[in-house]
């Protein structure tokens, strides 16, 4: 009897020791596989897409500067909070700075008109641009020192060129800047992913100015009268003096600095012109002309330096029609830009999609597999229904350009182009985002056995059959068939 409970009891002690051991396993699985996880792939809790109606959105609020404006939308709108985004406009006029800053959440940028110069200057990497110049006291000054001239010199991180149709990632935390050195306004649209777990804030957007003061004028029942709410720059929250000897200067240059009276906003004019040390143009050209070939040719730098978080090309342009990943000459073109193409995208886990719709053309209908879809007219206008859970339509209508539409992760989305040309682009809240077709090429009605269609829809089988093949090699977008031909 001793016997069989010794036993007993060497059997319940080996199998807590093999469950604590499986249990302990799981959590090192766990606790890896979290190591593992991509930059920002972590989101804010799920529970705010119980949308029972969409509605195309334009800005609610504006906020005027000296050279420009910026255009909010409004950001605690039910499908936004859905999407965990928010989105806004920016225009510049010609020879206006947007004055350095950073945000708390990872974001793309795409230039709908014109171009520009920026940088972005990343923590840790080095001031590769470097001028130095013999003082000459018309530009620079003079400078002395021990009664010798001394040279001026200037370094800045990488400055580049930007135009009509570039794709900008832009992590969080990262200062940046655009000057408008073109001859018409420009105008950008933003997304930034405020659910990102690189943001450990609030699922809230917010600005961090590095200089200027941003004016906000709410509209409608939220207008601020007499004392606009003001956000100055960081700089000038700190105590003067302590500024001063932080940036050794002195205490009137530091009162510059704070300036809380600087009324310009955050978008700035520059009189003569922004003059600063950057590539020749032809050696924009060369990089531009050599960036693009890679793209068509669809190479992707993957080497030990560009794996390097300081070297990573963050910009593509999607106008470019050659570079096209879906192309139906009788429909129009889609274009995917995902970490793939642009490995910077892993950092911040977005991705885009630029489209392009000849008159009464169609995008198939499909779901995103993986993401949120963020969608901004470009030209023109198209017609889109979105059917969500059980089958209930919670869009029907028209987006416009300018306007704004977020298609739930899921949700089904159909378009069809009313202008004679329709253009738009998607952000996606993944880097790598996926969608699954209803028909078409690679659909899911393709892929499914005939006997299963005649069966789920109550159909004949050559009914079955037309409906899996009629769409032939089509994939993504389709042309517009005529009745003869639907017959």
């Amino acid at each position: 009897m001793l016997l069989v409970m010794a036993s007993l009891i060497t059997w319940a002690l080996a199998l807590l020791l093999l469950c604590h051991c499986c249990s302990s396993a799981r959590i090192s699985v766990g606790r890896q596989e979290e190591r593992e996880q991509p930059y920002g792939q972590l989101r804010f809790q799920q529970g705010m897409c119980g949308i029972e109606r969409l509605s195309a959105l334009e800005p609610s609020r504006r906020v005027q500067s000296e050279a420009g404006v910026t255009e909010y939308f409004d950001q605690l709108q039910q499908q936004m909070q859905c999407a965990g985004v928010s989105a806004y406009r920016r225009t510049i006029q010609p020879r206006g700075l947007l004055l350095p800053f950073f945000s708390n959440a990872p974001k793309l940028i795409y230039i709908v008109q014109g171009r520009c110069v920026g940088g972005m200057v990343i923590p840790g990497c080095p001031e590769t641009f470097q001028w130095t110049q013999q003082a000459a006291g018309q530009q620079w000054g003079e400078m002395e020192e021990a009664g010798q001239e001394q040279r001026f010199r200037d370094e800045h991180q990488r400055i580049q060129q930007y135009r009509e149709g570039d794709v900008i990632a832009v992590p969080n935390g990262v200062a940046h800047w655009f000057y408008n050195n073109g001859e018409v306004p420009l105008v950008a649209i933003t997304i930034s992913d405020v659910s990102s777990g690189a943001n450990q804030l609030d699922n809230l957007h917010r600005d961090f100015l590095l200089a200027g003061r941003e004016r906000r004028a709410e509209q409608g029942a939220q207008m601020e009268r007499a004392e606009e709410r003001k956000e100055v720059n960081l700089l000038s929250g700190f105590d003067t003096n302590l500024l001063a000897e932080a940036l050794g200067v002195d205490r009137e240059v530091a009162k510059k600095i704070q300036n809380p009276e600087d009324r310009r906003g955050d978008i700035v004019l520059v009189e003569r012109g922004l003059e600063m040390l950057r590539p020749s143009r032809w050696m924009e050209q060369q990089v531009q002309q050599q960036e693009e070939k890679e793209e068509r040719q669809g190479q992707c730098p993957m080497n030990g330096l560009e794996e390097t978080y300081c070297t990573l090309k963050n910009k593509q342009n999607m106008a470019d029609a050659m570079l096209a990943d879906y192309y139906n000459p009788r429909a129009g073109r889609i274009t995917l830009l995902n970490s793939q193409k642009l490995p910077m995208l892993r950092f911040i886990q977005m991705s885009a999609v630029r489209g392009q719709l000849r008159k009464n053309a169609l995008v198939a209908p499909l779901w995103n597999v993986n993401a949120h879809s963020i969608m901004y007219a470009l030209r023109g206008s198209c017609r889109m229904q979105v059917v969500g859970h059980r089958g209930r339509t919670i869009f029907d209508g028209e987006l416009r350009q300018g306007q704004l539409l977020v298609v739930p992760q899921h949700f089904v989305v159909v378009m069809q182009s009313r202008s004679e040309q329709f253009e738009w682009i998607a952000f996606k809240t993944n880097d790598n985002a996926m969608v699954s077709q209803v028909v078409g090429k690679a659909s899911v009605l393709r892929g499914l056995p005939v006997e299963v269609l005649m069966n789920s829809y109550r159909i004949s089988r050559e009914e079955a059959r037309r409906l899996k093949f009629n769409r032939g090699s089509e994939m993504s977008i389709f042309a517009p068939k005529s009745v003869r031909e639907l017959q």
